[in-house]
């Protein structure tokens, strides 16, 4: 196999991968090599923003299930994971959260991450932002990632935002702002009307640039060792085998479980487990793997009285109107993302911050694995999930078969504080229903039906329907205690010429979604490599 050289090799072409080759090719002298599993982000679906409810399953995700899940009825539970260039930001719902400050904060105060409290951190909030809407301290308006208002939301995303506003939970016009608690409209990681994934708005930019070459449909098989030091990395694309070698760094950015597989595959992880699979140990890691972090959705469905959601477009006359819309405007139910309103509230009463989260879909069944209302019948969803939740699972090997599916066990609601504060979600939804700006649209809540009425009910409703909301982090945690896989400069521990610098260095979940936090850490990670603090 011929081996070709480059300055730094980064492994996955997700929302970190793109940042990152954007970011240090600005130095026309550095040579990078952009390497993504998936192919090129060319289907239709993926720049319109309601596209989201068909990408969630299908060939741009890797078709994962976890192990059954212990305390959710033994259930595989699909697990959503994207193959495609941009990585999630290309399949996701555009939902533009980062957290509350204080996750970050806890990062850098009681888990070891010394420079990445949210006040060192905000600065790199601000340079990925281009936020077409809001300014100020809390926003950016030049970053890459284009960030939009939803131009016309649905009706009954409206009506979901007054009945929240009915049972309490006070209105705010920004999550990412001074206050997060409230109700309101999320802002999405669209421009003109269009997707921004971090592909669309990192990488195409600077594509011409003669020193990044990105390769699509690359499978890597393992990251190639020389003593301690990363030397390169093997792949293969279209059957062929390949190697490239990294005169400075590998770069391993293939998310919270592509990250610890190809980790564990190239010698590094836990001794044991490799040594079980026959993958002789380049440096004993028991945190690779361990440590998965993510958010256990439940959702509350409802049938709708009249064809008052997005769901009315499923019939094709509706559908093709729709598309004619958006084709020759730019406008219409095309530009909604389904996920169009949210939460962030409490789950009960002296709490400083908000331990749960909200979407509110306005269609329902719109996702993989949700159930939906009868057929010809119009209806919305209401999502909620715990913010922070305390249990732990991990992403283990299956064999030493790069090709074979990792074992993912996020061990939803595996410590009982998480089912008691998921359980008060699922209640809080059901009063938002019963608010009379939803109420009145509604014919009748399908699932939990009105059987589900005891705190046993509910928390059989919860194992049962919960799923993944598609933010597994953690997974190759960063901090200075023995179960950390990076130090705070993102540098793999033990070994030489090799970061990791995306989710899964997260040492905990923040209560949100992750995309904006994930190009977050890439864009000081490309910092921390090219030597700026």
């Amino acid at each position: 196999m011929a081996e070709a050289g480059y300055d730094y090799v980064i492994v996955g072409g997700g929302s970190a991968g793109c940042v990152m080759a954007a970011r240090l090719t600005e130095d026309p002298a550095v040579r990078v090599l952009l390497l993504e599993a998936g192919g090129r982000d060319n289907h239709p679906l993926i720049h319109m923003p309601v596209g989201f409810a068909k990408m969630t399953a299908g060939p741009h995700t890797w078709g994962f299930n976890t192990v059954p899940q212990a305390h959710a009825n033994n259930r595989e539970i699909p697990y959503a994971q994207a193959r495609v260039i941009g990585g999630g930001s290309s399949i996701n719902a555009e939902v533009f959260t980062r957290g509350h400050p204080s996750d970050y904060d806890r990062w850098a105060e009681a888990e070891g991450c010394e420079g990445w409290s949210f006040e060192e951190i905000r600065k790199y909030f601000i340079r990925s932002e281009g936020n077409t809407v809001l300014s100020g301290e809390w926003h950016g308006t030049e970053g890459g990632l284009g960030v939009s208002n939803i131009p016309d939301p649905q009706p009954m995303t409206r009506a979901f935002v007054q009945s929240c506003q009915e049972l309490g939970i006070p209105y705010t016009p920004d999550f990412n702002g001074a206050n997060q608690a409230g109700c309101g409209f999320y802002q999405t990681t669209t421009k003109r009307y269009r997707r921004c994934s971090a592909a669309v708005g990192f990488l195409r930019p600077v594509m011409d640039r003669e020193n990044l070459t990105v390769e699509t449909g690359c499978q890597v098989l393992r990251i190639e060792f020389v003593g301690n030091r990363a030397h390169g990395v093997e792949y293969a694309r279209g059957g062929d085998p390949r190697r490239v070698r990294a005169e400075s760094e590998v770069i391993v950015t293939s998310g919270a479980i592509g990250t610890p597989k190809l980790m564990m595959l190239s010698g590094v992880g836990p001794a044991d487990h490799l040594r079980e699979h026959g993958i002789d140990v380049v440096q004993d890691l028991p945190g690779v793997g361990s440590n998965l972090n993510d958010h256990f959705g439940i959702d509350i469905v409802a049938e709708l009285k009249h064809h008052d959601s997005l769901d009315k477009y499923n019939k094709w006359h509706w559908a093709a109107l729709a598309g004619i819309e958006y084709l020759a405007f730019k406008s219409g139910p095309i530009t909604s993302n389904v996920v169009e309103g949210g939460a962030f509230w409490y789950s009960g009463d002296g709490l400083q911050v908000p331990d749960l989260q909200f979407h509110f879909l306005a269609g329902a069944g719109a996702e993989a694995g949700v159930p939906s209302v009868p057929r010809g019948s119009s209806g919305v969803t209401l999502n909620s999930y715990t913010a922070r939740p305390k249990a732990r699972g991990t992403v283990r090997l299956r064999s030493s078969d790069p090709g074979a599916a990792p074992l993912i066990d996020p061990n939803f609601l595996g410590h009982p504080d998480d089912l008691k504060t998921s359980v008060e979600g699922v209640k809080i939804s059901r009063e938002i229903f019963a608010q009379a700006s939803l109420a009145k649209h509604i014919r009748r809540v399908h699932f939990p039906d009105d059987s589900v009425k005891s705190q046993a009910d509910l928390e059989a409703y919860a194992r049962q329907f919960g799923r993944t909301s598609y933010h597994p982090t953690c997974t190759c945690k960063m901090g200075v205690d023995e179960m950390a896989v990076v130090d705070p400069q993102c540098r793999v521990r033990g070994l030489d010429g090799i970061r990791i610098c995306d989710s899964s260095i997260m040492p905990s979940l923040i209560g949100s979604n992750t995309n904006a936090p994930t190009i977050m850490i890439a864009e000081k990670a490309s910092d921390l490599v090219r030597g700026n603090r």
